[in-house]
């Protein structure tokens, strides 16, 4: 069973598999309280003979000489700030060797800030999914992606109890997406929400499909009509006595997306199951903030469904009429996210919360635009501020885009009050302003991290190769910064 937690032994007496330590832009072993100077000596010159040089997540793996590690792992830290300690730690993780027992992390860092991330970044790294590895069953009740005891060095009790929630709830948005779908489908994914909220004292309702149809939500319904596994809305709430504020959550949960009748090509459908990647991240934000006990009301909206093609499939230029009434004429089934989104938009304001936020993968633009760890968000001015500098002080990369006017004319329908797709370029802006159509005069952000929520590529920092877990450190933030406000 993975653990984290926090360690006063002089580090280099403990019995692990790893020892890691941090190193400056020269390669010299950066000073800890809890590292004897004689047990640098050895380590330092080791680290000149083989000419390491500190820069940020640079590595060398050293003989575990004069300590009671079987190795060590210098690091370099970078210029020090939690988000480049985070990375340092997480990339560090990594070379820690198979499924290591235990692992000593003695990076020092000037605050709780620091420790928090070296400890989040450290276990995240080293996360693995082996749920379908037949050589790698975890036992019943262990973590199914590491099964290390991690001991952070210097780190105080509430810099683990905040690592430790973060973790767990990145790691759950991984596990969620990274399920192959046919495991992780609408009602499978409500099943989950109720087994975890009843775990953190959270409410979770969900609309079965019988209710969506009598309560009007076309969105949904049109998107899951093709698939024998139908679709599901969702609500989480937690509720504190003593909340300052509402913030609410929409999240796309398309846990498999074909296309529909507008199918994908076959490589294009390799990584639909990170399409409820919104979904999980917005349901174990909220499961985190019950469990850190913010003072603010979040309600999280999971709009769940499966898009694919079959005889009872939608069809392009249908119309479809969303909760609340508005209709709309699908020109491609494969702007689906749109749709259920937008049913849950036009209920999650109904509440009147503070502000509404919503979270999707909504369109490949989204990564031609800004790449693959930079997600866009657009919306009300202040509140794609208030978004872009929770991400800063979350170590994540937001950046702010416009939802300029005349976009919206290419959204008009002849026949509806709308259509599901615009001006093919700026595909991004266009899909957002087909959204904010949706939230009224509510305060709003969206959040489009269609390639930041899955990464494709090799490993980098605390981010593994799969589901990242991308923008739940954000809304952490968000959460909190509202709360005080």
């Amino acid at each position: 069973m993975t653990s984290l937690n926090a360690t006063s032994d002089i580090v280099t007496s403990i019995e692990a598999d790893a020892l890691i330590l941090g190193v400056d832009a020269q390669g010299t072993i950066l000073a800890h309280p809890q590292l004897p100077t004689e047990a640098v000596a050895p380590l330092q010159a080791a680290a000149e003979l083989l000419d390491v040089k500190g820069a940020c997540c640079s590595t060398t793996v050293l003989p575990g000489s004069g300590t009671s590690a079987r190795r060590v792992v210098l690091v370099g830290v970078g210029d020090g700030s939690a988000r480049s300690l985070r990375e340092a730690a997480g990339t560090a993780a990594r070379c820690c060797g198979t499924d290591p027992d235990t692992v000593v992390v003695a990076i020092p860092a000037a605050d709780d800030d620091g420790y928090a991330a070296i400890a989040e970044g450290a276990v995240l790294g080293a996360y693995t999914f082996r749920d379908y590895k037949t050589d790698a069953e975890p036992a019943e009740g262990e973590e199914p992606w590491a099964g290390t005891d991690w001991l952070v060095a210097s780190a105080s009790d509430a810099a683990i109890d905040r690592a430790s929630i973060l973790v767990a709830a990145i790691a759950g948005v991984r596990d969620l997406v990274n399920t192959p779908p046919r495991d992780m489908y609408p009602g499978a994914v409500a099943a989950i929400a109720q087994e975890l909220g009843s775990k953190v004292g959270v409410d979770v309702q969900v609309w079965e499909p019988e209710q969506l149809a009598k309560e009007g939500f076309g969105g949904i319904l049109g998107v899951g009509m093709g698939s024998s596994r139908l679709p599901r809305l969702v609500r989480v709430e937690w509720k504190p006595a003593d909340s300052k504020g509402h913030v609410a959550l929409v999240g796309k949960g398309i846990t498999f997306d074909t296309g529909g009748i507008s199918l994908k090509p076959p490589k294009g459908m390799e990584t639909m199951k990170s399409d409820m990647s919104g979904s999980a991240v917005v349901l174990h934000a909220t499961l985190a903030a019950a469990r850190a006990q913010l003072p603010v009301t979040v309600t999280a909206w999971l709009c769940l469904a499966e898009n694919m093609p079959s005889g009872t499939a939608q069809r392009p230029s249908d119309v479809i009429k969303i909760y609340g009434g508005r209709t709309v004429e699908v020109m491609n089934t494969d702007a689906e996210g749109r749709l259920v989104m937008a049913d849950g938009l036009a209920k999650a304001i109904e509440e009147k919360p503070d502000m509404v936020l919503d979270v999707a993968t909504l369109t490949g633009a989204q990564g031609v635009a800004l790449g693959s760890r930079t997600s866009g968000v657009m919306g009300d001015e202040a509140i794609r501020t208030a978004v872009v500098e929770a991400a800063e002080r979350a170590g994540e990369d937001f950046w702010p885009m416009p939802l300029p006017g005349h976009l919206r004319k290419a959204l008009d329908s002849q026949v509806a009050d709308l259509k599901n797709i615009g001006d093919p370029m700026g595909g991004m802006l266009s899909a957002g302003l087909f959204l904010k159509e949706f939230v009224g005069d509510t305060p709003w952000a969206h959040l489009d991290i269609a390639r930041p929520a899955f990464n494709e590529d090799a490993p980098w920092g605390w981010t593994t190769k799969g589901a990242t877990g991308h923008s739940v450190r954000t809304l952490l933030e968000l959460f909190t910064a509202h709360a005080q406000a």
